[in-house]
């Protein structure tokens, strides 16, 4: 990440437009191989080293004064120690429920689970370029706790979210804009590479399109009450207002999805491949 943040500054782009969705990409893929490849150490062993899994917990456990004491003397990190478990907690509890709903919902239709990473997917990176764009001007003019005159310090209405000429507002509209097309890329290749269930109809591409873009109004519309509102608490929104963020679009597009498979069903839309 500090490459990508370099390189973006040499090359005269902005980090915020692609370190926040890079790290988000990079987290996933790197969390599931290190996950699988453990899971597999830890499996084949299971029988002839009965031993080892205690032996790392034990070592882990043992290190973690350590770190923690390196973290605390850092003055970067040591915000982050004190202060950044409670939104990477409560994000793991939102995100949890928004799974607990697709766990009931893919029982029905199978189809939902290969498009519920895309939408969640899109709507968390595209929030959270938003949401450091928005932290990133506030830090230029001002410190955690004071609001820079001219920013409205309650919840902010619709029109001026997405309909004035302020920067916010216009990233806001150029992140929508963005939507439709990169939602259509991923359904193609879905169906190009003949992935999940669904037939890609369009009664379901119009729906399945509806709910995303309006998973990303809701969550733009959060992300600039949030932002100001951790600001105006003095806390800062690059340690907290992202892990909320994007565990709430995990909840707001797994539920919107769930529902156009639902409705879908309901009006009859009932061939094999849509629920089985």
């Amino acid at each position: 990440m500090i490459s990508v943040v370099v390189l973006s500054r040499k090359c005269h782009v902005n980090p915020d437009n692609v370190a926040t969705p890079i790290a988000a990409s990079l987290g996933d893929l790197t969390t599931l191989a290190v996950l699988s490849a453990i899971c597999s150490l830890f499996y084949a062993a299971q029988g002839k080293q009965p031993w080892l899994a205690p032996v790392v917990i034990t070592v882990f456990v043992l290190l973690l004064p350590f770190w923690a004491y390196t973290s605390y003397r850092n003055n970067y990190t040591r915000d982050v120690l004190c202060n950044g478990w409670t939104p990477v907690i409560s994000a793991m509890v939102i995100s949890s429920i928004g799974g607990l709903i697709l766990d009931f919902t893919v029982v029905a239709f199978d189809g939902i689970a290969v498009f519920q990473p895309v939408i969640n997917g899109v709507g968390g990176n595209l929030v959270a370029v938003q949401a450091s764009r928005l932290s990133t001007a506030l830090h230029k003019v001002s410190r955690p706790g004071i609001l820079p005159a001219g920013i409205f310090s309650g919840c902010p209405n619709v029109l001026t979210s997405f309909c004035t000429k302020d920067l916010s507002s216009r990233t806001s509209r150029v992140l929508i804009l963005l939507v439709l097309p990169g939602h259509l890329i991923f359904i193609y290749t879905i169906s190009l590479l003949k992935a999940g269930h669904t037939s890609l109809t369009p009664r379901f591409v119009a729906l399945y399109l509806a709910a995303a873009l309006l998973q990303v109004l809701i969550l733009l519309y959060i992300a600039n009450w949030m932002v100001h509102y951790m600001w105006r608490k003095a806390t800062d929104p690059d340690h907290a207002a992202i892990p909320y963020l994007t565990a709430i679009g995990d909840l707001i597009g797994t539920t919107l999805l769930a529902g156009v498979f639902i409705f879908l069903w309901a009006i009859g839309d009932r061939d094999t491949d849509v629920g089985d």
